[in-house]
This record gives structure tokens, sequence and C-alpha cells, in this order.
């Protein structure tokens, strides 16, 4: 019996010795799979080496899925991020998930507290609602938001994965401001044209009909046209100036322009523009030189000088200057000055003086033969220049404007 005995004893032994090996391989195991810390893989032998190479094969397989993915999804924000756009990922239930700094700052989110919440609740306005709501996103929505300071933003929802989408937000202010400024001024410009064209037409029209108007008449008519026409050709003439102004093709401003000869030129015109029905003052300090573009200048002195003497009454005084300021370290601030004793401006339209068409009194502008454009020429012609217009003014009392130059535009001369 002792050998039976011996040989189940050893059967029991070996038996007791695997199951207490497998238990501890799938301890081992169970440590390495639940990441505790300091477990390392396993090693084994037989059938367990070949189950722990298999997922540590696995593990390895999935660790650089998931790397991979941690840095495409990374990538993504990174790009998203210095994109010029807003862009928000939403659910397919629209909560927000995620947005770059760009949305957060448009529309004023804090995705540590937005995170989560439905974007209709925070983007409240109707032309944004009814395009989520119609699910027809084809089109770009235009949103206008009244924050701090008017905003118009383009907005667009593209679906992706599994219901998700993503919101693209584009800031188009500027974009719908100069169409409206196209439009106003397209209108103006048509307005303009069609006031002296009507009265042309008309007398064109008289004088065909009646062969038999007086000759004292009929020069009267004349005179009428030829100042329409006159109207016109200022008008034409300014916006091809303003054109040129804000194209590709300018003129260098490195050019050294010697002004007394332009002031000689400018007290001729507006010695011809007045007729002698205004006292007209000229302090210009000589021997200047500016670097620019000299039919620029021109131009904008011109236009500050002509406006003076347009609105200002029979009788009135117009003083012009131009000196550099007193400093005692070259080189000097130029400033060309134009005061008048017209009319004046009353304070609240000053800001928009600079406008096109910008009129305070539509009626007292033609009567006076301005084309609109004159002060716009001068704001893009001094900022062309480096520098600025100032507006001094009070309603009947006169106005005093200002063009500053940079102390970098003046031209040192040694005599």
């Amino acid at each position: 019996m002792t050998g039976p005995v011996v040989g189940l004893s050893t059967g029991f032994f070996i038996t007791l010795l695997a199951w207490w090996y497998s238990n501890l391989k799938l301890l081992a195991l169970h440590r390495w799979l639940s990441h505790v810390p300091g477990a390392h893989v396993p090693s084994g032998s037989g059938l367990w080496d070949e189950v722990f190479s298999l997922l540590y094969r696995q593990q390895k397989s999935q660790s650089h899925q998931v790397q991979t993915l941690t840095h495409a999804l990374v990538t993504f924000r990174r790009a998203a991020q210095a994109m010029p756009d807003g862009v928000i990922t939403l659910s397919s239930d629209n909560h927000i998930l995620w947005c770059n700094e760009t949305a957060a700052r448009m529309f004023g989110f804090d995705l540590s507290v937005d995170a989560g919440r439905n974007i209709a609740n925070l983007v409240r306005a109707p032309e944004f609602q009814d395009y989520l709501q119609s699910e027809d996103w084809a089109k770009t929505v235009t949103v206008r938001m009244l924050r701090t300071e008017p905003k118009c933003y383009a907005i667009r929802l593209v679906q992706y994965g599994e219901g998700e989408r993503l919101m693209l937000v584009r800031d188009v202010t500027q974009l719908e401001r100069l169409e409206t400024m196209r439009r106003d001024f397209v209108a103006n410009v048509s307005h303009e044209l069609k006031t002296p064209l009507t009265v042309l037409s008309g007398f064109l029209e008289t004088i065909q009909t009646y062969h038999d108007l007086p000759t004292t008449q009929r020069a009267h008519f004349f005179d009428l046209m030829n100042e329409q026409a006159s109207r016109m050709k200022r008008l034409v003439e300014d916006l091809l100036t303003l054109s040129a102004l804000e194209s590709g093709d300018k003129a260098p401003l490195d050019t050294v322009v010697v002004l007394d000869p332009l002031f000689e030129r400018l007290k001729n015109a507006a010695q011809l523009l007045s007729q002698g029905k205004h006292q007209i003052r000229w302090s210009l300090e000589p021997g200047i030189q500016l670097l620019g573009a000299e039919t620029e200048l021109a131009s904008a002195f011109e236009n500050l000088i002509s406006n003076a003497i347009r609105y200002t009454p029979e009788g009135g005084e117009i003083e012009v200057k131009f000196l550099l300021l007193p400093n005692e370290h070259e080189p000097r601030e130029a400033q060309f000055i134009v005061h008048d004793t017209g009319i004046g401006i009353e304070a609240q339209h000053i800001p928009r003086l600079t406008e096109r068409f910008y009129r305070v009194d539509r009626s007292r502008s033609r009567e006076s033969g301005g084309t609109g454009l004159g002060l716009a020429i001068v704001k893009h012609v001094l900022t062309r220049h480096d520098g600025n217009l100032a507006i001094e003014s009070s309603y009947g009392r006169g106005t005093t404007m200002t063009a500053i130059l940079p102390a970098r535009r003046v031209v040192l001369t040694t005599t």
C-alpha cells in the first residue's frame, strides 16, 4: 500500500503546486492589468508565457493607438486655436464640447463654465436660432451681436462623426461696414450727378423747344448750364483723386517738395475762387521743404482753403498759415492752418466731416459748389503722409482746420 499512497500524495502535491502557480500568475496578471504602481509585465513559462506575450503586445498596440489619437486631438486643437475664425464643437443635441479662444472671445464663453451647455441658450440671435432649428446648413447665416460693440458674424454648421457638429464663425463686421459704405457711396454719387444732369437736360430742352428766347435769357441759361457742368467736372475730378489715393498705384512719398512755388499757386487759386469777396491773409514761412507727393499735398491744402472760402460769407476773413512749431531740438512738426470767420460747424457734426459726401446742410453745400469729398481727400492725403487733421469750430463764429505733418516729413535745409 505504500506505493499507491506515495503516488497519490505526489500527484496531489503537483496539483496543489500547479494550482498555486496558476493563482500566482493570475494575481500578477490582475495587478498588471489593473495598472498597480510598480507592477511589471509578469513572466511565465509555457502557455502562461504565450498569454503574457500576447496581452503585452495588445497593450502596446492599444497604448500606441491612444497616443496617436491623443496627438491627433492635440494637433487639431492647436490648429483650431491658431485659426483666426471661431471654432466650436457641438454634440448631436447642440451642447458645447469645446471651442477655441477666438470663439470664446467672440461670444464671451468661459469653457470651464459653458462646456456642456446648449449653444441655443448662449447665442440668442433670432437668425441663429432659426438656422439651428432648420438643419439646412448648406448656406452661411449672418448674425448681428450687440455686446460691448456691434459685431457681425458669419456662421456655418458642418456635421461630422455620429451626429456631432462643427460650428465655424467668421467676423465679417469690417466687410459689412465696407459693403454699407460702397452702397452709400454709389447712392451718393448717383444723387450728386443726377441733380446737375437734370438741370442741364432741362435747360437744353427749353432752348431746343423755344428758339425765340431773348438773348439775355439764353445767356443766363448758358451760364447756369456751365455752372452745373463745372460742378460735375469737380465731382469727377475729386472722385478720381480719391480713387488714386486708395488704389495700389500711389505716388512715391520720398520726393522733396519745395513749398514756395506751391504756395504761389494756392494764392492764385484762392483769389480766383474768392473773386475779391473775402479778405485773405497769408502767413507762410518761406524756404520749407517736405518729403511727400506734391500733387497730393497741393490737393489737401487747396481743399482746406476752398472749404473756408465757400463757407465764409462775403466780406468775411480767412487766414492761411504754414509754420514749423518751435522746438529746441530739430526737426520740428509742420502745420498748415486755415482759419475763417464763416458760418461755423456744430460740435456733433465735427467727427463726421471727413466722411465722403457728409454734409452739415445739403442745400448750403450745393449753393457753395462743394462736392462733399474735399475733407475726405484731405484725410486720405494726411494719413498717407503720417499726419492728421485737427478741426476746431464754433457755430456762427468760424472754423480752424489744421493739417499736421510729422517732423520726419520736414526737410532741413542749410544756408
